[in-house]
């Protein structure tokens, strides 16, 4: 087993103590743990105030470039976590989810959560991809 902790530049840097990537080999398969990606940018500053739908997307073009640094894409997800701040917004989410994940979609777990880690942020998605070795 091989354990590989990885920040791609495509996205802006973790602040804080995680990382946004975890490879880890076992066999022939490789595993992608990705952390929870929220709508901030370069800067740290909220992306799409009080807008759902552009929350969503920014955090799905966090995690495509994600994918892509590790030679993978959202056909490789087994597995996608969601935590939104407001149930009554899920459609908008889903709306955009949609666009991103193949059909049939991964496994889901969705979780109405009561605030995240800033003020103003309303969706965090974490993933679990596998890939060939």
């Amino acid at each position: 087993m091989r354990k590989q902790v990885l920040n791609p530049p495509s996205v802006p840097a973790p602040a804080g103590n995680y990382s946004h990537l975890v490879r880890l080999e076992l066999g022939d398969a490789v595993l992608l743990f990705l952390s929870g990606e929220i709508a901030l940018d370069e800067a740290g500053n909220l992306v799409g105030e009080g807008d759902m739908a552009r929350q969503t997307e920014h955090v799905f073009d966090a995690i495509g470039k994600i994918l892509a640094s590790a030679g993978a894409g959202f056909g490789d997800v087994v597995k996608l976590t969601t935590y939104l701040t407001d149930l009554s917004q899920l459609d908008a989410h889903r709306e955009v989810r949609a666009r991103y994940l193949p059909d049939p979609p991964p496994a889901s777990t969705l979780v109405e959560v009561s605030r995240l880690v800033r003020p103003g942020l309303l969706v965090e998605v974490e993933a679990v991809a596998a890939v060939p070795r």
